[in-house]
């Protein structure tokens, strides 16, 4: 029998339609499969970690789930990224350089121009949407910061949120920040979850964590890795302003920084060096506030001041430990799970560390913001509050400059400047099934990495590895529109052999009238 012309939904049926059923052959489209043996992808993406913030990279504070990392895996010394959030996650979920991508600057206005439209254009497709594409369960977890601010209400167009970009659940803050005590608009997949009061003892990234365990244990418990493996982009609000930590964690560092961050600058440093992170003889350049002016010596402040100085890094030093506890966590589920060796886990960090607290610190952090004519003179970016709220709900803290500076050991400058301070971060990746630690002709080095590679080569690294072609190659679509080309180049030869050439021999950089450009290992930069 022949299907008439104005039936529909049968365009490209395989069976056979009769008279009757008895006549006719049911069949069924093939299920999407992934490739065999694909891995466990998981992305974790911090913001404003500085390049020696972690125990692989010369920090002093714990990180053993890191290390772990490090251990079985690489450690690539000369990644870069861009220097600020959203242009960052656009560059990692894409593999678009930033402007391309819509995204020139932070999603928090609205110029009004192509460069800077601030959301994902209909031809840019994500690695949720290919990895989706290709039969992966898809979750974001945390932080978005992909949607201008004025699209991130209840009632506005959902089209440039997260499961309309490819995941199949949200669960995280759709802004640049948040309160780690008492989050402002908590979104769930489309819908706003906004409780009357946070629960006692709550705390943001436990609460991230527990629906990325929820979201693994739901996928598997659905269907085994072998059809349905998953992708998981965690996006910590950690570490951005303002800063805050549980009190647990807040109690291993008292006392810890009381040496100052001269001091820190130059253990770090020296275990860089040690580590083989970076090259011996490496010099310490000079010490360099974000808008030129000397960092405080450490050493001229008062005692009363150093106590207070050394509140905000103790903040900090227990949000990173909290970090490394949450990925505990997820490497322990899934050596539960015996999945760990065959997941492909990637951690990073948007941009490198802040001075958005200024010379002092301020325990008022959005005061930081105000550029308004018209300030009274006795304006203070900082209110007189306790030391020992500082980290605390009763505080919107911001630690001093110095401290950024340390973080970004060895380089000068911060978030928003394309020097390396801005822009050089760790990059870790480990796939003991897939990779192993590569090859290399001195083992003790043989999962150090210090090729140039960026932000936009992850998405193509990642598809590389696991077997899915990006669709701008193989002539996709998307609601219509060609997808774009990526910018972005696989460093997986990196990963298999130590000697083999960066795939990145040339990358811009700019925001805000700070540019850069990088070529075959020579750099030229400016400050705005």
């Amino acid at each position: 029998m022949t299907v008439p012309n104005y039936a529909r939904g049968y365009e490209g049926f395989p069976g056979r339609v009769g008279r009757t059923v008895h006549e006719s052959s049911p069949a069924w489209p093939d299920p999407v499969r992934p490739p065999e043996g694909a891995p466990n992808v998981i992305v974790v993406l911090l913001d404003d970690m500085g390049y020696s913030d972690i125990g692989p990279f010369g920090s002093e504070i714990p990180t053993p789930a890191l290390q772990r990392l490090a251990d079985e895996g690489f450690t690539f010394t000369n990644y870069h990224t861009t220097p600020v959030c959203s242009p960052a996650r656009a560059a990692v979920l894409t593999g678009l350089n930033p402007h391309r991508a819509g995204f020139a600057t932070v999603a928090n206005s609205d110029p009004g121009f192509p460069g800077v439209r601030l959301e994902l254009a209909e031809d840019v497709t994500t690695l949720a949407e290919v990895l989706h594409g290709a039969g992966y369960a898809t979750a974001a977890v945390g932080k978005w910061h992909l949607t201008r601010d004025s699209l991130i209400h209840e009632g506005a167009d959902k089209s440039s949120w997260p499961v309309q970009r490819g995941f199949d659940h949200y669960y995280g803050s759709l802004e640049g920040l948040n309160s780690f005590f008492h989050p402002n608009q908590i979104v769930r997949d489309n819908t706003v979850v906004q409780p009357e009061e946070t629960p006692e003892g709550y705390y943001l990234t436990d609460d991230y964590t527990d629906e990325a365990l929820r979201f693994i244990q739901g996928t598997r418990a659905s269907a085994p890795q072998s059809e349905r493996p998953f992708f998981l982009y965690f996006a910590h609000t950690a570490m951005h302003g303002p800063l805050g930590a549980k009190e647990a964690d807040l109690a291993k560092y008292r006392g810890r920084y009381g040496a100052g961050w001269d001091a820190l600058r130059r253990e770090r440093h020296a275990r860089q060096i040690e580590l083989g992170v970076i090259p011996e003889g490496t010099p310490l350049p000079e010490a360099v506030g974000r808008l030129g002016r000397e960092v405080i010596d450490w050493d001229s402040l008062g005692e009363e001041t150093k106590d207070l100085y050394a509140r905000y890094q103790e903040v900090y030093a227990a949000m990173v430990d909290s970090v490394d506890q949450s990925l505990t966590r997820i490497t322990d589920l899934l050596d539960e799970l015996g999945e760990k060796d065959n997941t492909l886990i990637v951690f990073t960090s948007d941009n490198g560390g802040s001075a958005e607290g200024g010379p002092e610190g301020t325990r008022s952090y959005f005061s930081r913001f105000a550029h308004v004519p018209g300030l009274p003179a006795d304006w203070t970016a900082d209110v007189d509050r306790d030391p020992s709220v500082i980290g605390g709900p009763r505080s919107m803290a911001h630690y001093p400059e110095g401290w950024g500076m340390a973080s970004n050991t060895p380089f000068r400058f911060y978030k928003g400047q394309t020097f390396a301070g801005g822009v050089r971060v760790p990059l870790l990746l480990s796939w003991p099934a897939g990779l192993g630690k590569g090859d290399a002709s001195d083992p003790a080095r043989e999962g150090l990495r210090d090729q140039y590679q960026y932000a936009t080569d992850l998405t193509p690294t990642i598809l590389d590895l696991v077997g899915v072609p990006h669709p701008s190659t193989v002539g996709g679509t998307r609601h219509g529109h060609a997808v774009k080309g990526i910018d972005g180049v696989s460093f997986a030869p990196v990963l298999r052999d130590a000697t083999h050439p960066s795939t990145r021999p040339e990358q811009y950089a700019e925001f805000g009238g700070n540019r850069g450009l990088y070529r075959d290992g020579w750099k030229i930069l400016t400050t705005h």
